[in-house]
């Protein structure tokens, strides 16, 4: 069995029901809105988002079930990212999301804007029409982090002149932030009184968030499917954990020739390819592992004092998952 499908195992119902429910939320008067949003449902991902909701809903709750301000808090979280990802795409000029057509691609980009608002207010008054003002504050407060986060790297893309405190700023807003968001809405959605436990887990959801973007960092220096390093983020002047380690690592000559490098000669792919042998022979790889590796484990340290259940041993594979996949 695959990994993604042995972790939704024990809320294999709650998730079927879950779909039914967040293709009504998004439902609409108008036919062209209805038309771009049931594309966007039948082109869904691995749903990790919900799947964390669900998770750890169940895993705090006393008798381990679910309300249905635990279904409103993942299709909140679902509509608002679904959200974030059509706007992505509008601002990255990107014709696809997971090998499907962007909805910019097929609609032109005024509507993708459109569609994102629509999906944006759609999440808010999920919560606001069931007085779910708790998780309404969770999820606002993890919309204007990612924004923050993403205007923080281009300021200082521009620059180069990233830190690795800066770096893991950038990265718990962007990433970790959202799935922070989850956990705590989960954890909230059925013991809203138990502060210390929505604290606890929203914890736990930024330090997989943590771990989730220094791998997919990592895999810009690994090979890929087709067998070579693909260096795109060094093509889009990003600096990552692997290369800020480098160049916290190396001499001043070697640091101005990587930053030259990077701005001014990244789209030659021999270049690209040089500056990716450097920051494995400066050890960029084996420090980011690390770090990524320590994030999971403080992650899981926060999980031990729940009883044992299958959504806690889920959960655990889950955090194992986010470190060993290969995609």
């Amino acid at each position: 069995m695959k990994i993604v499908e042995q972790i939704k195992l024990p809320i294999a119902k709650e998730m079927e029901l879950f779909e039914k429910k967040f293709r009504e939320s998004m439902s609409s008067k108008v036919a062209l809105l209805n038309r771009i949003t049931h594309y966007i449902v039948n082109r869904k991902g691995k749903q990790m988002r919900p799947m964390f909701v669900f998770l750890t809903a169940k895993m705090v709750a006393n008798s381990n079930e679910v309300n249905e301000r635990t279904y409103r808090g993942a299709s909140v979280i679902e509509l608002i990212h679904t959200a974030t990802l059509v706007h992505d795409d509008v601002v990255d000029d990107s014709n696809k999301r997971r090998g499907f057509f962007s909805i910019n691609a097929l609609w032109k980009n005024k509507i993708a804007v459109l569609v994102g608002d629509y999906l944006l207010s759609k999440g808010l008054l999920l919560s606001i029409d069931n007085n779910d003002f708790d998780l309404l504050k969770i999820i606002s407060v993890a919309v204007r982090e990612m924004s923050e986060g993403e205007l923080l790297q281009i300021e200082k893309a521009r620059r180069l002149d990233i830190t690795e405190a800066i770096y893991y700023e950038i990265i718990r807003q962007k990433t970790a932030t959202l799935i922070a968001a989850c956990c705590s809405l989960g954890a909230c959605s059925v013991v809203p009184e138990d502060k210390e436990i929505v604290e606890r887990m929203r914890k736990f959801g930024e330090l997989i968030g943590m771990a989730f973007q220094i791998k997919d960092d990592l895999f810009d220096y690994t090979e890929d499917a087709i067998g070579k390093p693909t260096g795109i983020d060094i093509k889009e002047q990003k600096m990552t954990l692997p290369l800020i380690y480098a160049l916290n690592n190396c001499t001043p000559k070697e640091k101005s020739w990587v930053i030259n490098s990077v701005k001014n000669h990244n789209k030659d792919k021999k270049r690209v390819k040089e500056v990716i042998q450097f920051v494995k022979d400066k050890n960029g790889l084996v420090y980011a592992e690390q770090k990524m590796i320590q994030f999971q484990q403080e992650a899981l340290t926060l999980l031990q004092n729940f009883p044992a259940s299958s959504y806690k041993e889920a959960l655990v594979l889950m955090v194992n998952y986010v470190i060993e996949r290969k995609i």
